[in-house]
């Protein structure tokens, strides 16, 4: 909570020349667990590094697994092992444990590619883009299927590193003694992430690094609004990088073992519904939840990974299939005639939205359901943004 960045206050859905499609309120955050955050993803990490100092270590490449009658050991590349009750597949999309372990677990790609940036905050920066853009989450949508995220990240400490002006105390006295903790990657920036078909870039975009985005991304944006092509002119060229976006592909329920998966390990997502890292942090908590449960002598190894599994399965390609539908070259939209058609049905319905306030209440409502805290006898979900858009984090 001390180190996320300020809320959202308004979700916004613009045209490439910056007109207003839709708009409306984020509700301000109450309750410190069950609301939307707005987190860095490197300080995320570190906080959850913090105090486990003697615990993680690095630098080791897995290799293998051997699954024994009451334990379990990994081998690394550099000959050494280690043997558990428990092996936590916890390594990503390309996840060396599931490729070993569920060998039918495929994943494919979307056929969408995107580019993303940042460029701190500065006096010309903070100009070129609207108050309601600069204090919200923001999505372009734009002719041939391109799209931009903005969003805005503003922290609680300056640029020197001390805790900014107004801030409450105790929140100043945690960010000042929190053990081992750093703010090197939590400067005040504007995020951005343009994203196409993989038709309407470069067949070697996945190998441009820096300046070569940048220069891509204003080469595809030509008739866009100058203020948004800046935006792309001022990114830190070595914040940019490109992203093949790649989605799992469901899977039926499997025997239960001592080796199991969380994640982008089982359950990768395009960034189409925001709630990967949600849904990450989900598996994490009830996966602990049911650990508990057999260190406490409640329940076996075996049964307490099966609860965990049945739940996670279900939940987590949920959240793969509804981010799929968000975001998949398949959609008309990416097609060359068609798609203006879409775009233009699209931008109609969302305007008549934006003045039926019912209406806008509704769509905000269901946003922030899907997105948001689920609760029920066992479980419960954190829910941080990621910077409102996973992937781009």
């Amino acid at each position: 909570m001390a180190t996320r960045a300020r809320d959202p206050k308004y979700f916004n859905m613009l045209t490439e020349d910056l007109k207003e499609v839709l708009s409306f309120d984020l509700p301000p955050s109450t309750d410190p667990v069950e609301s939307e955050k707005s987190i860095s993803r490197m300080t995320l990490r570190q906080v959850l590094l913090t105090g486990l100092d003697d615990v993680v270590e690095f630098g080791k490449e897995f290799v293998r697994f051997e699954q024994h009658a009451d334990s379990v050991t990994a081998y690394f590349a550099d000959g050494s092992q280690a043997t558990g009750d428990l092996l936590v597949a916890a390594d990503g999309s390309g996840s060396g444990v599931r490729r070993q372990y569920l060998p039918q677990a495929k994943t494919e790609e979307t056929g969408i590619i995107a580019i993303a940036g940042k460029l701190p905050i500065t006096e010309e920066s903070a100009k070129l883009i609207s108050p309601k853009v600069f204090e919200g989450i923001s999505i372009v949508t734009a002719p041939h299927g391109f799209s931009c995220i903005l969003h805005v990240m503003e922290f609680q400490w300056d640029r020197d590193g001390q805790v900014k002006q107004g801030i409450g105390g105790s929140t100043e006295e945690l960010i000042r003694q929190w053990p081992g903790l750093q703010f090197d990657n939590t400067r005040d920036y504007i995020n951005w992430g343009l994203s196409a078909s993989a038709d309407k870039l470069p067949a070697n975009v996945m190998e441009l690094r820096g300046q070569e985005l940048i220069d891509l991304a204003l080469r595809v944006t030509p008739d866009w609004h100058p203020n948004l092509r800046r935006l792309f002119e001022l990114a830190d060229p070595g914040t940019c990088f490109p992203i093949d976006i790649w989605t799992s592909v469901p899977l039926e329920p499997w025997q239960s073992s001592n080796v199991t998966l969380i994640g982008d390990a089982i359950h990768t997502m395009t960034p189409g519904r925001g709630v990967g890292a949600n849904t990450a942090l989900r598996d994490a908590l009830a996966l602990c939840r049911n650990l508990i449960e057999v260190r406490d002598g409640r329940a076996e190894l075996l049964e307490a990974i099966s609860r965990y599994e049945s739940k996670m399965i279900e939940y987590g390609f949920d959240a793969v299939i509804k981010s799929r539908q968000q975001m998949s070259a398949d959609d008309p939209i990416h097609k060359p005639v068609i798609g203006r058609v879409v775009l233009a049905g699209m931008r109609t319905a969302m305007r008549t939205v934006n003045h039926l306030s019912p209406l806008k209440r509704r769509m905000r409502d269901s946003m922030l359901t899907y997105r948001g805290a689920e609760r029920d006898e066992e479980e419960f979900v954190i829910s941080p943004a990621a910077n409102g858009h996973p992937n781009y984090s």
